[in-house]
């Protein structure tokens, strides 16, 4: 069956992967919502832009208005609400937007798909569904070196970032539970892959590294996460959208804890291989590596159990650490034009009207 999927965020790093993979792996139509904020990036859907099944809205989700159009005008099957501030230290230095988008936006959104599917015939309601996309960063960090977050951890996060995403968890769930919304929770571990915005650890690094500039690493670099190669996310979510339960929440994750000074460290010995024309000066990659002070309230560690989402719908990552990450430096080596355009701000330029 085609679905029509509202997608909000999806010129976001993952949205726009989940974008891209619904318009080239499925039938379904495709209504993308996104502000275009700094992190939103139209060029990274150049690929999927101009298939009919696509449509785009240039709304801000805390525009009840806005949305309540949308809705009457695309009529979706499902939501897939990644819309979102995303970056943890942004959230430390202003945590005033985080709240207003991940909070009172998923307040305002979930408000406006309530409506849309109180007015549906009986079939097409039970049809519904809210696929709300969400973070382990709202579990806090791990004790235990064999420790993992399960659907069933307790929520106890550290920053405004998880704060938030938490407190959007907590309204996701109760718009189910109150008012009966089909609703889906998925909490996935740290994404990376093409068209990662360059704030961000792994493109960061690797823009730093090609510029001959110092990789800033936080405290020793101990800091433990586990890597989801962007592309087995967007296959993930597609499959919790269409065939997950309702009311269930689902842990994705890639099975690759790694130190995050060890990924810097990988990141530099790729592209020892892969760009050995280094910038005058630099002997090394890793001789760019610097140490500076860890960030206030930083998690030491975190894991995901991702057995049930296996168990129950049969997905598993296709990628390792180390093929995804292969992929993603030469990425970034062959597609230079993106990011210079990021890095100078030109992708904002001409955006109103340019999607159809």
């Amino acid at each position: 069956m085609t679905l029509r999927i509202l997608v909000t965020g999806g010129a976001g790093f993952i949205g726009s992967a989940v974008v891209r993979h619904l318009i080239q792996k499925t039938p379904h139509v495709v209504g993308n919502i996104d502000k275009l904020t700094y992190a939103g990036n139209v060029e990274s859907l150049s690929s999927v832009s101009s298939s009919p099944r696509y449509h785009f809205y240039q709304v801000d989700i805390c525009d009840a208005a806005a949305l309540a159009q949308v809705f009457r005008e695309f009529r979706p099957t499902a939501v897939m609400h990644l819309a979102a501030e995303s970056h943890v230290d942004r959230s430390i230095d202003g945590p005033a937007e985080f709240i207003q988008t991940n909070v009172v936006g998923t307040y305002v959104l979930l408000e406006a798909a309530r409506s849309y599917w109180n007015g549906l015939e009986p079939d097409a309601k039970s049809a519904f569904r809210f696929h709300h996309i969400s973070t382990d960063e709202v579990y806090g960090d791990l004790e235990g070196t064999d420790d993992l977050f399960t659907e069933t951890t307790s929520y106890a996060p550290s920053s405004p970032y998880s704060a938030s995403k938490a407190s959007s968890d907590h309204l996701v769930r109760a718009w189910q539970r109150t008012y009966g919304l089909p609703t889906l929770i998925t909490n996935c571990s740290n994404n990376y892959g093409p068209f990662h915005f360059p704030e961000k650890l792994i493109p960061h690094m690797i823009l730093n590294a090609l510029a001959g500039k110092p990789l800033p690493v936080y405290g020793d670099g101990s800091q433990i996460r586990d890597w989801l190669y962007v592309e087995d996310h967007a296959r993930a979510l597609v499959e919790v959208v269409t065939c997950g339960k309702v009311g269930e929440t689902y842990n994705i994750g890639g099975h690759n804890e790694k130190r995050n000074l060890e990924v810097v460290q990988t990141l530099c010995d790729l592209l020892e291989e892969l760009a050995p024309d280094k910038p005058a000066g630099i002997a090394h990659y890793r001789d760019l590596i610097t140490f500076v002070k860890d960030r206030p309230g930083h998690d030491l560690r975190y894991a995901i159990d991702a057995s049930k989402i296996q168990a129950e719908l049969g997905w598993v990552p296709e990628e390792t650490f180390e093929s995804g990450i292969r992929k993603t430096v030469q990425w970034y080596l062959d597609n230079r034009q993106w990011w210079e355009r990021v890095l100078s701000g030109d992708y904002r330029l001409g955006r109103l009207g340019e999607q159809g």
